[in-house]
């Protein structure tokens, strides 16, 4: 396992730098905190983007297929003038009266499922976590939750405190339980099911022996840092029924899965036939304008908002609520999520199909546009199939295209582009992950 907190990054005196970026790093390292690192072994320079591109100082452009923050494309002009439009009349908070803010919430929690019809706003993923975590608990009067070995909920202390991702330095919660998902464990389709229930009943089990309790299952819908492990569907069902039955509640993270991203349905929950007590709403909503929210049944958010207080400056501002509106009319109104059920089948057969032709593939999964590509040869040491798929990231990038790995080894590829991706596109970056692959295993 991989003890590196960022693999793919940069490494000074790893690569020969051009003095303007050379420069620019120098300041950015006297001036900024070390917990920031630069991505790619040669760091990108970006100075603006338009769709599913982003170009650099000298107008390179590179494809991206990795960021779902701009989930319409980078700098949506119809995203953008609602932006300057509500900016430009008044920003302003929840405590005061806005029929917008209302408008948006009768839409949004219009795609849920019926039981889902509350909804909260915050400004980013790590708070909705943050905030469903609380509701969580004091709803059911317990403290544990139960989390994906290799999960990232946030960056707040008390999710980070639920986030194995995060490293050995981040100390997870005594009250935080892991469990292994099948998929990594090459447990089969069949007995997937069966074998995550038993992994949660036993963490459900340890938590009431220590007189705990269960607060939640908190789980991304698309396991995206675990390696993007997500069949087969309906497999986390069984636990789910566990969890309840125990008192908690199931919180879906859709931060990453959310918005149509995984194209069958605007929700990844859905994909497993279930429907969560909470979910958590971030990066996507916006378009990169920050804004998240929790979406929830009426009961554990009633007693939330009974007992306590939640409201901040800029959570559900009305420049937030003009972006995220702007974004929803879109997905509905153009059929985004038709058009990524599409493209996506046209990338998952150009891929089965480079893997059929050439070593270094070991499997391929998705859902919609969200890919994790596991990379190696044959009996290659988990130390040999980092190494290949960081090669692989950074040969793509070199040749202006960017990805990046995820799993607990970081020797899967994470594919995610923008929602806004076309024929086109998909063409562009097989012909480029073709040329790489074949320069990485020659």
């Amino acid at each position: 396992m991989s003890i590196d907190l960022m693999p793919n990054r940069y490494r000074p005196g790893e690569a020969e730098l051009p003095q303007r970026e050379a420069d620019l790093i120098a300041r950015r390292d006297a001036v900024l905190g070390a917990s920031y690192r630069l991505q790619y072994r040669t760091p990108v320079h970006f100075v603006r983007g338009q769709g599913m591109w982003l170009y650099d100082p000298d107008d390179r452009p590179y494809l991206d297929f990795y960021n779902n923050v701009p989930s319409l494309g980078h700098c949506h002009a119809e995203v953008n003038a609602a932006m300057a439009e509500q900016a430009g009349r008044i920003s302003a908070n929840t405590r005061y009266l806005e029929p917008r803010l209302v408008d948006y919430a009768e839409k949004l929690v219009g795609t849920f499922p019926a039981e889902l019809d509350r909804v909260v706003f915050t400004c980013t993923g790590s708070e909705s976590n943050d905030l469903a975590l609380r509701i969580a608990r004091l709803a059911t009067g317990g403290e544990g939750v139960i989390v994906t070995s290799y999960a990232y909920h946030g960056t707040s202390a008390a999710v980070a405190a639920v986030s194995p991702n995060l490293g050995a330095a981040v100390n997870l919660s005594p009250f935080v339980r892991m469990v292994n998902l099948p998929g990594p464990e090459h447990i089969a389709d069949a007995q997937a099911a069966d074998f995550f229930e038993a992994q949660v009943r036993a963490a459900i089990t340890d938590l009431q022996r220590r007189g705990i309790g269960v607060a939640a299952l908190l789980f991304d819908s698309i396991f995206s840092s675990d390696g993007v492990w997500i069949d087969p569907p309906g497999f986390i069902a069984g636990a789910v029924h566990a969890v309840r039955e125990a008192g908690g509640l199931i919180i879906a993270d859709e931060v990453q899965p959310g918005f149509g991203r995984t194209g069958a349905h605007m929700w990844g929950f859905q994909r497993h036939g279930i429907v969560p007590d909470l979910v958590t709403l971030g990066k996507p909503m916006g378009n990169g304008f920050p804004i998240g929210a929790v979406v929830g049944r009426n009961g554990p958010m009633e007693r939330f908002g009974q007992t306590a207080r939640y409201s901040n400056t800029f959570a559900g501002n009305t420049v937030g609520i003009a972006c995220a509106d702007a974004v929803l009319t879109i997905l509905q109104r153009d059929r985004i999520l038709n058009s990524v059920a599409a493209v996506s089948q046209r990338l998952r057969r150009g891929l089965d199909d480079i893997a059929a032709q050439m070593p270094g593939i070991r499997a391929i999964r998705n859902a919609g546009l969200f890919f994790g590509v596991d990379i190696g040869l044959d009996n290659s040491l988990p130390a040999q199939r980092r190494a290949m798929a960081l090669d692989l990231v950074n040969t793509m990038r070199d040749n202006g295209v960017l990805i990046s790995t995820t799993s607990a080894n970081e020797d899967a590829l994470k594919i995610r582009p923008p929602l806004v991706c076309q024929n086109e596109h998909a063409d562009q970056f097989l012909a480029a992950f073709k040329s790489a692959l074949a320069k990485v295993i020659a």
